[in-house]
């Protein structure tokens, strides 16, 4: 690994004043901190069924999840969660709320998923997806779904839309 302020080797150690190994430029001393991944996704729906999109890329390709991915540089985890949805299915989605935070250190990532509705029922299938398919909850692939996260989030979706609708 190479500094990205000078080009000299950089190297493991603990920075004066902190507690943990750094990636420490040996020359300039600039500290190149890796920090976890966000995750951004939104559970959108319309007319009361669930867009979801069948993965082209690696991890677990071919199993469903709803779009997400990850955060740009310089975005609002709101309009990265659009963006996605943009991004895999070509949906235009309003952003409702949040709907779940996961916090995944074994992954090093932190997973912000919303709840939307697609502002039009325009969808298709973006580059990283094989299909993109609207759901009602019966019809939802259950047993192929991609990450366990993912139907967590769509299962709170589903409680909390039960009691909203109360």
């Amino acid at each position: 690994m190479f500094c990205s302020e000078c080009g000299a080797s950089v190297g493991l150690e603990v920075p004066e004043g902190d507690n943990r190994p750094r990636h420490v430029c040996t020359a300039c001393k600039t500290i190149h901190y890796v920090n976890p991944r966000i995750v951004v996704g939104v559970v959108c729906t319309w007319a009361g069924r669930l867009l979801l999109c069948r993965r082209a890329i690696e991890p677990r390709v071919g199993f469903w999840t709803f779009p997400a991915g990850y955060l740009e540089m310089g975005e609002s985890a709101e309009d990265g969660a659009a963006r996605e949805a943009f991004e895999e299915a070509g949906a235009d989605v309003e952003i409702e709320r949040l709907l779940a935070v996961y916090s995944l250190p074994e992954w090093s990532q932190v997973q912000v998923f919303y709840a939307g509705r697609m502002r039009t029922p325009a969808f298709c299938a973006g580059e990283e997806s094989l299909e993109a398919h609207l759901f009602s909850w019966g019809e939802i692939p259950w047993g192929d779904i991609a990450f366990p996260t993912i139907g967590r989030a769509l299962r709170r979706y589903q409680r909390e839309e039960a009691t909203i609708g109360k």
